[in-house]
């Protein structure tokens, strides 16, 4: 909660960079109609009067991503008379407000992070077990599938070398969460700081190869997951081409 207080004091402080940044010459003009513009009066009286509104809506998409149910008058009342000196709760009584409340939302968090967990896990089990009796489909001791798009003829890497690959990344849905395609430019990383299915896959191919990895989420990310994307217990999908090795 310290923290959310922290971020929240450096939104009051600083104008984000990328509104500083932008250029109104940018937007088509078709956007800022010079007579609707002229026609409409300000509602700020003062600059710091359109500062202080600025602020109030930075701290308001905060709360709707995280406490979407808060209760704006209050919030609104707590504020003024915060600012004010006369809060209605002593600096020990916000504290443990506070910190009761993050309590509770992690908590909640925690249950619905286990929750979907499991549904993905089951979900994940059922359709990687159908796929692995699709032809061309080969199975690892470890539990990883992968089919081999296109074989190459160079020497295969091991778990120590510095490998250069293109990719792309999938869940079992076909979403995509990441493709060094999409960037246009290949990545280079050494092969044993990667999830256990990518040390494990990239193993078996060949430079100049492109294989399809079906990766069950014990060698993926857990229940821990990655991200927005990457939910807890979720298999995934690559495509990679493995380009080059750097030992």
């Amino acid at each position: 909660m310290k923290k959310l207080v922290a971020v929240t004091a450096l939104f009051v402080l600083c104008v984000p960079a990328f509104v500083l940044a932008q250029d109104a010459s940018e937007k088509p003009a078709a956007t800022q109609p010079a007579a609707a513009t002229q026609s409409q009066p300000s509602p700020f009286k003062t600059e710091m009067d359109k500062v202080s509104y600025a602020i109030g809506v930075n701290i308001a998409r905060g709360m709707k991503q995280q406490i979407p149910d808060v209760n704006t008058e209050m919030l609104s009342q707590g504020i003024k008379e915060g600012v004010a000196g006369n809060p209605k709760l002593n600096e020990q009584e916000v504290m443990q407000t506070l910190m009761a409340f993050s309590t509770t939302m992690r908590a909640k968090q925690e249950q619905k992070q286990a929750e979907a967990g499991k549904e993905n896990k089951e979900k994940g089990e059922a359709l990687l077990a159908k796929n692995a009796k699709e032809e061309g489909v080969k199975v690892t001791a470890s539990g990883l599938q992968y089919e081999v798009l296109k074989e190459g003829d160079g020497p295969r890497p091991a778990a120590t070398d510095r490998v250069t690959v293109h990719y792309r990344g999938t869940l079992l849905s076909g979403k995509e969460f990441d493709s060094s395609y999409g960037r246009g430019q290949p990545t280079t990383f050494p092969l044993n700081r990667v999830i256990p299915g990518w040390t494990e896959g990239v193993q078996l191919m060949k430079v100049g190869s492109k294989f399809r990895f079906f990766v069950p989420t014990n060698l993926a990310y857990g229940e821990r997951g990655a991200g927005a994307v990457i939910g807890p217990n979720e298999a995934l999908v690559f495509e990679v081409e493995l380009l080059g090795i750097n030992q």
